[in-house]
């Protein structure tokens, strides 16, 4: 039997939430994101595949997001936000400020890097549900975790030397 729209929305809406945060740099658009994915699944009616209903609401967040960072008005790069709040971990200052670096890392990744690395790092999927949320390879997807790593190795070994 299919969740209802009240249970999609009170087991997914966080993540949602966080994602498009995650990826958008900003609460407020965050929280237009996820009531436009909501809207969307109220005025679609899309026939979600039981325990595929978190894959399409981030699928549809992440367009969502993509469309917003495109535009000319959303260029800039946001960064000294809170993101450092979406890792649980122990609140001691040096964890914080590596998980603060660290996020703000990840932040300044392409839009095609940051979207493999939230949903595989942040949001536990597998290369094989990122592939098909994201309609790529495999093999792509694989593809973009490495760089991403490699790219944000090479970053956070020259915040070190500073």
């Amino acid at each position: 039997m299919p969740l209802s729209f009240d249970e999609l929305y009170r087991l997914y809406a966080t993540d949602v939430l966080r994602v498009s945060y995650y990826y958008l740099g900003s609460r407020e658009q965050a929280e237009d994101v996820t009531q436009d994915v909501f809207v969307r699944l109220i005025v679609n009616h899309p026939d979600l595949e039981p325990g595929r209903e978190k894959a399409w609401l981030l699928k549809v967040a992440l367009n969502r997001c993509r469309d917003l960072w495109r535009g000319a008005w959303f260029r800039k790069v946001v960064l000294g936000h809170p993101s450092f709040e979406l890792f649980p971990a122990p609140d001691e200052i040096g964890a914080t400020a590596d998980r603060y670096i660290l996020a703000e890392a990840v932040n300044r990744l392409r839009p095609e890097f940051k979207e493999v690395v939230l949903l595989f790092y942040y949001q536990g999927f597998s290369v094989a549900e990122i592939s098909e949320m994201l309609g790529i390879a495999e093999g792509t997807v694989s593809s973009r975790l490495s760089r991403a790593r490699t790219k944000l190795q090479e970053e956070l070994k020259g915040d070190e030397s500073c």
